[in-house]
C-alpha cells in the first residue's frame, strides 16, 4: 500500500489561540514543580478547584400561541382557554384542547379562586432563591376544569396551616409586568394587601 504524501500549505494559519484579560484569570494554583513518580501520586490528595464565574444567556425567544396570556396578565385580566365544543376549561394557556385536539378559545378566568393545595417552597430556581421560604399554590376557579399554579403571597411560610386548603384568594398583578407566568400571584381575601 503506497503512503499519500502530505503536504503543508504555506500560507500561514495561528496556531494560537488569542487570550484576553476578562472571565476567569487563575494564580497561584498549587501544582508540584517537579513532576516525578511520587509528586504525581500526590496529585490525588490535591483539593478540589473552585471558581466562580458569571455566567449570562441572553434568550431571544416568542411566546406564540400563549402572547394574549402574558398580554392579558400586562393589562390585569386573567385569560384562560376553553374547547368551544365541551366548554372544558383550562386556567393555563393551552391552544389545544387535550382530549379532542380541537382548537381553543380564550376566556376571562375570574380573578377570584380558593386554595386547592399548597406546599412552603425552601429552595428554588436561582432567580427565586433569595425570596424562600415562599408559598406556592395551586388554586381553582369556579367554572374552570384545571388548577393554576402560582405563588400567595401575605401568608407566613413558617405558619402553613392545612387551614390554608379551600381559603378565598384573590390575583393581584406586578405593576410593572416582567412577561413572566409570576406577573399574577394571589393574596388571600380580606387581607391587608387586598
Amino acid at each position: 500500500m503506497a503512503k499519500k504524501k502530505v503536504t503543508l500549505t504555506t500560507n500561514k494559519i495561528e496556531a494560537r489561540r488569542e487570550e484576553n484579560l476578562e472571565g476567569t484569570i487563575v494564580y497561584r494554583l498549587p501544582f508540584p514543580k517537579k513532576l516525578d513518580k511520587e509528586s504525581l501520586k500526590a496529585l490525588k490528595d490535591l483539593g478540589p478547584i473552585v471558581k466562580r464565574q458569571p455566567y449570562h444567556v441572553e434568550y431571544l425567544h416568542s411566546y406564540g400561541q400563549d402572547s394574549p396570556f402574558f398580554a392579558g396578565l400586562t393589562n390585569k385580566v386573567f385569560l384562560g382557554n376553553r374547547d368551544p365544543k365541551t366548554g372544558y376549561t383550562y386556567a393555563t394557556p393551552r391552544g389545544a384542547d387535550m382530549y379532542s385536539g380541537c382548537e381553543t378559545e380564550w376566556v376571562q378566568l375570574p380573578d377570584e379562586g380558593r386554595v386547592h393545595a399548597f406546599t412552603v417552597c425552601h429552595f428554588g430556581s436561582e432567580e427565586f432563591l433569595p425570596e424562600t421560604p415562599f408559598v406556592l399554590a395551586q388554586i381553582e376557579f369556579e367554572g374552570v376544569d384545571t388548577l393554576f399554579l402560582t405563588r400567595i403571597i401575605g401568608l407566613d411560610p413558617n405558619e402553613a396551616s392545612l387551614d390554608w386548603i379551600g381559603m378565598k384568594v384573590k390575583a393581584r398583578y406586578l405593576r410593572n409586568a416582567k412577561l413572566k407566568p409570576t406577573d399574577v400571584y394571589f393574596v388571600p381575601m380580606g387581607s391587608v394587601e387586598e
